[in-house]
């Protein structure tokens, strides 16, 4: 008796074990012989290894356990690109082709159906975006500015659109694994008051998602910098080699510095810097200065785009890309990033550009 209980309780025990969340992938890739799969996930970097299968005819499954649906990608080994999907303990299906990977079908994923329910909100408006920035681009050829700084702010109107349709979701689907995807990708853009209540919308259940640890680790550090706080000094040296701390630049002439994190690589930041140079020469002698910072790796390539684009202020720089100390210290995530700092180095605007920033230079220094 006592033995047939024992092996009562180990079959109850296998049949457990056999109904243990897992994902299942099957699928098949045309265009591609016996070549490696990789199932992988990114990481701050690179990416990280999942799992690998190899074709056979076409055909390949994975298996595996994941903690939470999350996005991964699936690539050919060797080749660029991949497939990004969200994957969750289920049964999932996969159909593509190797020269066109990230256009496969997926199925049995219920996050990455409510990921393309999502992205289908911004068809209609990605349309529109496209239409308006051809517009740009031809006026841009023309040589027309004032037509192209016209269209510029149609475009800035459409992109305040998308990011109300972001925050609408983020509100209306305080669970969902796609919501911190979400929220990612308006954090660049959110002064810590704004991060700290989308935040605070989300399910506690996402409180083990990745994305949303570090998205309130960096809410921490943007308390610290934002609008209203005293910015933190910080000492680099400039393109001589001489040590110059941010301190060193407030008060006397200076009424306003702007905090200017950039680099030479940075495109939009190359396409900045004239807005940024028209300023300084318009209210440099009524008391604003700038303070660059670059987020380079190469000297030559730095002072090259400080030459080519007249940026005449003071510039700073470790050279360390993105470990530079001052862009952690901020909780600079993307260039180009700003702070403009009052005579007593408190933080009176956040990532100001174009017209933003010289209103804002206007209005305080006007009434000076």
């Amino acid at each position: 008796m006592k033995k047939t209980i024992i092996l009562l309780l180990a079959a109850v025990v296998a049949a457990s074990c056999a109904r243990e969340p897992k994902f299942v992938i099957s699928g098949t890739i045309d265009g591609a012989a016996d070549e490696t799969i990789i199932l992988q996930k990114r990481i701050p970097g690179g990416y990280e290894g999942i799992d690998t299968a190899v074709l056979a005819n076409g055909a390949f499954t994975l298996e595996g356990v994941i903690d939470y649906p999350q996005l991964v990608n699936l690539a050919i080994q060797g080749k660029r690109g991949g497939l990004n999907f969200y994957l969750e303990n289920s049964e999932i299906t996969i159909h593509g082709h190797a020269d066109s990977l990230y256009l496969a079908s997926v199925s049995g994923s219920a996050t990455q159906t409510e990921f393309d329910s999502y992205k289908a909100l911004f068809d209609e408006s990605n349309a529109e975006m496209t239409k308006i920035y051809d517009r740009y681009r031809a006026a841009k050829m023309e040589g027309n500015e004032e037509l192209a700084s016209s269209i510029e702010k149609e475009l800035e109107a459409l992109d305040m659109k998308q990011k109300d349709v972001r925050k609408e979701f983020i509100a209306n689907n305080p669970a969902s694994y796609v919501t911190p995807a979400v929220l990612g990708e308006l954090a660049y853009y959110l002064e810590a008051d704004e991060m700290e209540g989308l935040l605070g919308k989300l399910d506690t259940s996402l409180n083990k998602v990745k994305s949303v640890v570090t998205m309130k680790e960096r809410l921490v550090q943007l308390k610290a910098v934002a609008i209203g706080q005293k910015a933190p000094d910080f000492t680099l040296n400039d393109v001589d080699g001489n040590p110059v701390s941010l301190y060193s630049k407030l008060g006397g002439n200076t009424q306003l510095l702007l905090l200017d994190f950039w680099a030479a690589w940075c495109g939009p930041c190359r396409q900045e810097n004239p807005n940024v140079v028209k300023i300084w020469n318009e209210y440099n002698k009524k008391g604003f200065d700038v303070f660059g910072v670059s987020l380079d790796r190469s000297k030559e390539d730095w002072v090259k785009a400080i030459s080519d684009d007249k940026l005449t202020w003071t510039h700073v720089s470790d050279l360390k890309y993105w470990d530079c100390a001052p862009a952690k210290q901020y909780a600079v995530s993307a260039i180009p990033a700003n702070f403009l700092l009052d005579a007593n180095g408190i933080i009176v605007g956040h990532n100001l550009r174009g017209d933003a920033l010289a209103q804002k230079v206007k209005e305080i220094l006007d009434t000076k």
